[in-house]
């Protein structure tokens, strides 16, 4: 594209939206039209519905051809909406994209002086003067290109990060997953069912995690954790920690010899500890890798063996392939990756913070996640729901929401999935079970947002389920191991007395523990809920304000498997239009260095959050700053700390902002 370079006089064309009545039902558009007419160097101040419609777009490209425009301003919503579209109608016009003013008179002007048509007037008049005046200051921009490499990184094997990464290798992208777990499968794993069809989990996730293993273009890293990100967008370098197994994942045949000789008996994380495992052990029969895992942590080989003197050793005796070596190390791997795609994933609210509930203090009150493995035939009880207590069948199961959901105390959002994990149990209970087991749910509200679940909510009801509205404020224990607990039902305005065998607490999803950290390593943001945020709701959802860097699945909230699938294939289209075209373009906004004024006092490297400055030295042997273009996100924080004026944001100069104030305060 050959772009028209500027005149020294500028020619501005105005472009007034009524944005469909958000800006015209407040706003004086044609006395704004009139006033901002006068002002010197505007060529022409046009007005319509929508200028972000395809009709609207040709209007200003030929406005600018026949004007011989060499400025254009935008008054209409905030930039984060249709910037690249207006920019794309100034290149298709001739003109340097980064000669587009955006004003925004909706949020700014509209919508916070609704109530005074002449205020709102006059705060649009005032915006688009200041406008027009950093207008003229507006300089041609190049957008910055840089090759990338075609490896992508998915943090996370869970049922998002397993898809991102099936869809990435199919697209021909090398894929490295890395997933701290011994295994991929995540939490879809331990489900016994899958709502609202009650189709086996395993069936629907253990093809995909064999697909996982088997194809070429998908490298799995499990029992690792990426520990630092560096470089630029496009081509970062990850390093990755790979925790010892102690086993050799070339010769482990996954025939759990091993795991059946172990003497130490510990709980077993992966079934709630609901039961034991030993020291060595695999997770769960369809593990992929099918690779046995030495706790170190719990193993008397590592903690008690001296030189000469091994302390038990029966794993190593056990294994026909020779597989166990105690003599492995951590491994830290380097890998160039052009983009990374976070999936790690949430955690389980732990049920123990409301003791008024009872769990962790009364055996048969057990999670949602706790009956998912009591019913699953890989489970503690191999599919049998049995009381904790008596071990028998319970008669009478009540189910809890709302648990550290909904809540201002622990997390005031709703969990999402606790209204249809508990139907999915009592529905599973009646169907597979028993349909003589009584069935309580209490309440807050039943939300049963998605495809198919609000009949499952009344298959649920014509099975007889009893719904009560209310959430019990305390659970006691009988003298005969049963539970009961009052309730008042909002709906009836009566007061229960429940009696069951056990009870059920649908704990809801929080962030993972370890988000802090994954968040100062790849430098995203979270939300005050804590969970990682995405750089727009709506338009940019499973995207982060670094370039390059993606999110998707629950680590963002709460969802079900079906959302966190979606954002996983979303995910990986994104990855796959970032990295196509085989290079990156970047906008051109960003810092830059005087050298001849910088004093090489390095205070913009301590403010910089996207490490993007360095020091350089010259061939004269001063000691100055230099900005890495793919790094810097042109936030303008060293900008505003250089104490000698030697760095300025490109499209933010001072010359630019002290123009816009001054643009505002003049009067026509």
């Amino acid at each position: 594209m050959i772009f028209v370079m500027t005149e020294e006089k500028p020619r501005i064309g105005v472009f007034l939206c009524r944005c469909g009545g958000n800006i015209s039902d407040f706003v004086d558009l044609e006395k704004v039209k009139e006033k901002i007419s006068k002002i010197d160097g505007v060529v022409t101040v046009e007005i319509d519905d929508h200028w972000c419609s395809a009709p609207a777009g040709q209007k200003i490209k030929d406005s600018i051809k026949k004007n011989k425009l060499n400025r254009v301003i935008i008054a209409a919503c905030t930039i984060n909406m249709h910037q690249e579209h207006f920019q794309e109608l100034l290149e298709e016009a001739g003109l340097n994209p980064y000669l587009l003013e955006r004003v925004n008179v909706r949020e700014q002007g509209s919508w916070v002086h609704r109530d005074n048509m002449e205020a709102a007037t006059q705060k649009e008049i005032d915006l688009v003067k200041g406008g027009i005046f950093r207008a003229r200051c507006l300089t041609p921009l190049t957008p910055i290109r840089e090759k990338v490499s075609r490896n992508v990184v998915v943090i996370g094997g869970g049922i998002t990060g397993i898809i991102a990464s099936l869809e990435l290798a199919a697209g021909g992208y090398h894929v490295y997953t890395v997933e701290k777990s011994p295994t991929i499968g995540g939490r879809m794993a331990k489900f016994s069912k899958v709502f609202p069809s009650l189709d086996c989990a395993s069936c629907i996730l253990t093809p995909k995690m064999a697909a996982m293993e088997s194809s070429k273009n998908i490298t799995l890293l499990t029992y690792s954790e990426v520990q630092e990100v560096s470089g630029s967008p496009g081509n970062y370098k990850v390093k990755i920690l790979r925790k010892p197994r102690y086993v050799d994942e070339s010769k482990c045949i996954g025939c759990g010899d091993c795991t059946q000789v172990c003497p130490v008996k510990v709980p077993d994380e992966w079934n709630s500890g609901l039961n034991k495992r030993g020291a060595i052990y695999i997770s769960f029969p369809e593990a992929v890798p099918r690779v046995a895992t030495v706790d170190e942590a719990n193993c008397l080989y590592i903690k008690h063996s001296k030189p000469g003197k091994p302390v038990c050793g029966k794993c190593i005796e056990a294994c026909k392939a020779d597989a166990i070596d105690f003599k492995m190390k951590p491994e830290t791997i380097e890998i160039e990756a052009g983009a990374i795609i976070v999936a790690v994933g949430s955690e389980v609210f732990d049920a123990r913070q409301k003791p008024e509930l009872g769990y962790g203090i009364y055996p048969n009150v057990i999670t949602n996640m706790e009956f998912e493995r009591l019913t699953n035939s890989d489970g503690p009880t191999k599919g049998e729901l049995v009381n904790p207590v008596t071990g028998k069948p319970p008669k009478t199961v009540a189910f809890i929401q709302c648990v550290g959901s909904r809540d201002e105390k622990f997390n005031p959002y709703c969990c999402r999935i606790g209204c249809t994990a508990s139907l999915k149990h009592a529905v599973y209970i009646k169907d597979f079970i028993s349909k003589d087991i009584d069935i309580y749910i209490c309440y807050n509200d039943m939300r049963t947002v998605g495809k198919g679940f609000e009949e499952f909510y009344r298959r649920a009801r014509d099975l007889g389920v009893k719904f009560i509205r209310g959430i019990p404020s305390e659970i006691k224990q009988k003298p005969d191991g049963s539970l009961v607990f009052n309730v008042f039902d909002a709906t009836t305005d009566t007061l229960f007395e429940v009696n069951a065998d056990m009870v059920v607490l649908a704990a809801g999803l929080i962030p993972p523990k370890d988000v802090e950290k994954i968040r100062e390593t790849l430098k995203i943001s979270k939300g005050p809920d804590g969970f990682l945020l995405e750089a727009h709701e709506k338009l940019r959802p499973v995207e982060t304000l670094t370039d390059g860097i993606f999110v998707a699945g629950t680590c963002l909230g709460p969802m079900d498997i079906h959302d966190a699938t979606a954002e996983g294939m979303a995910a990986a289209s994104k990855v796959m239009g970032f990295l196509a075209a085989g290079e990156i373009v970047r906008e051109p906004i960003i810092a830059k260095v005087d050298e001849d004024l910088c004093s090489g006092c390095r205070m913009c490297i301590s403010v910089c959050p996207y490490d993007a400055i360095e020091m350089k030295e010259r061939e004269e042997g001063k000691v100055v700053s230099s900005v890495n273009e793919l790094m810097c996100k042109g936030c303008g924080l060293c900008a505003s700390t250089c104490p000698s004026g030697a760095i300025t944001v490109q499209n933010f100069t001072d010359e630019q902002l002290r123009s816009q104030v001054k643009g505002i305060l003049v009067e026509l």
